[in-house]
Order: C-alpha cells, then structure tokens, then sequence
C-alpha cells in the first residue's frame, strides 16, 4: 500500500504562503467555518486571517458566504487545482503581454551592447554551450519540443528523464509534430535500466502510438535530442551528452548547439543508426 503524503506537502503545490496553506488546509478539513473560530484552529493571529482568507478568496480556492459573521468554505480540491493552473496560465499571459511590449525597446537597446561585445568570440565558441545534467539540461530538451517545428528525433539509452519533460512531448505531439526514439538494446543495459526502459516504452506506445520507436543494435557513443535537422545547414538545434560511465551523472555537463552544420551531423549518425543499425525484432513484442 502507498504511503500517504502529508496534506501540507501537497500543498505547497500550490506556492502559498504559510499561513494560506494552513488556513486552506484546516478549512478542508472542518468545512465552512468563520474567520475567529479559523484563526483559533491554526493559530493564524486574528489581525492577520482575514487578509489570508481574502487571498484564498481572490486565488478562487474558497467562497465567501455573506453574514454575520461571515463564513468561508473551501472549494473542492479538483477545483482548487484547476484553479490553480489557471491562475499560472493567467499568471504566464500577463507576463508574455509585458514581455512583448518592451520587446523592440529592448532589442533595440541591448542588441548593439550584445554585438560589440561578441565581436571577439570565435567560430568554436560559438559552436555549443554547456549546461549541468540534470534540471538546467532537462530544460534545454522541453524547449527543443516546445519549439520544434517539424520533428524531434530522440537517442537515448531508457529515457529515464521522460516524465520531467512528458507535457513538452505532448504538446508537440499535439502540434502534429513527428517524434522519434531511438533507444539502446536493453541487452546492454544494467537490470534497474532496462526495467526504466520497459515501461517507457510502453508508456509510449499506450499514450502516444504515434511515436516510432527502434532500438540501437549496438552502443550508442552520445545520447541527446535533435530538433528540425535540416541537410541545407539552414535549422536546427540539439542538446547531447557524451557517453562517460565513470563520470557520476551529477557531475557531466550536457552540450547545447545551434549551429545548423553541426546539428546536420548528429542528425545523420541518428539516420544511419536509425535505417541500418537497429534490431530487427522488437525486444518488447
């Protein structure tokens, strides 16, 4: 049996403060209640519960019940999450709005500081960037999908990392964008990888079928994600990671590239191994 998570851990999903998630969560807890008999329950100061209860009521995560006193009751927690992703997306489009209307200001402003100031940078340095592996890499890669306009094609050994970057892979799924995996034999793979590969395989295949999916008949030298490759060097954009068993995960470093030609290639060792070198039977039929 699962083990229960503390209410207030699932709370702090939400990105409250304190005193909000301890008034949400003892509101749900006793129902609709007044403010007084609230601040008692969670020791919230009285001076301060009301503005608490205002923010909850302004967030749309309680309702406010006319009277004297007043009550407050919480809204149902698939409304109160549904409300919470609305708030961010809400959250998001004000930000955007404000973004795009300093946009020409800005770029009016910092481009010239940014092209004085690249002057000196070298064909090399500007052939790819590093980042940590881990949170800063598994950006990189849900911005490859996000702003993918034709294909992904994926190189992997399990795919270990699918569900941090699964909305990304949706998304452009929904876009109509064609996405392809290709993962190691799982005969190379120790047993606690294979059995991550498994089941991402048949996440894949359950949720998005229209994902093609090979498997590399030998080893894979670079793991990494390539959006819209193109063979004219004029799109595309990659993040890899060069094959280091000896290195711990949390000490490599990922490559990020945007130079078209360089892209070029890793694509076309992706198209040969993907055409020439993969199993001929699905190891998971």
């Amino acid at each position: 049996m699962a083990t229960e998570r503390d209410p207030s851990d699932l709370l702090e999903t939400l990105d409250r403060t304190e005193y909000e998630e301890r008034a949400l969560e003892r509101l749900l807890e006793l129902g609709r209640t007044t403010a007084p008999d609230l601040s008692e329950a969670t020791g919230i100061p009285k001076a301060r519960i009301y503005g608490v209860l205002d923010e909850l009521a302004d967030a749309g995560y309680i309702k406010v019940i006319p009277g004297r006193p007043k009550q407050y009751q919480p809204k149902p927690p698939a409304a109160i999450l549904d409300r919470a992703v609305e708030n961010r997306r809400q959250s998001y489009e004000s930000y955007r709005a404000e973004i795009e209307s300093v946009r020409e200001e800005f770029l009016e402003t910092l481009g010239p500081l940014y092209e004085r100031a690249s002057e000196d940078i070298s064909p090399t340095e500007e052939l790819f960037h590093v980042v940590d592996v881990g949170d800063p890499s598994e950006a990189e890669t849900r911005s490859l999908y996000r702003d993918a306009a034709e294909r992904v094609d994926v190189l992997t050994k399990s795919f270990e990392y699918f569900e941090s970057v699964e909305p990304a892979v949706a998304d452009a799924i929904d876009r109509g964008r064609d996405l392809r995996v290709l993962f190691l034999d799982p005969s190379f793979l120790s047993a606690e990888n294979a059995a991550v590969q498994e089941r991402t395989v048949a996440r894949l295949r359950d949720d998005y079928p229209d994902v093609a999916v090979r498997f590399s008949a030998t080893r894979l030298p670079w793991r990494g994600t390539i959006a819209d490759p193109s063979m004219a060097y004029d799109s595309g954009r990659a993040v890899l990671l060069v094959e280091e068993e000896e290195i711990p995960l949390h000490k490599r470093q990922a490559a990020v590239t945007e130079n078209p030609s360089f892209v070029a290639g890793l694509e076309r060792y992706f198209q040969l191994t993907w055409e020439y070198d993969t199993l001929e039977t699905d190891p998971y039929s």
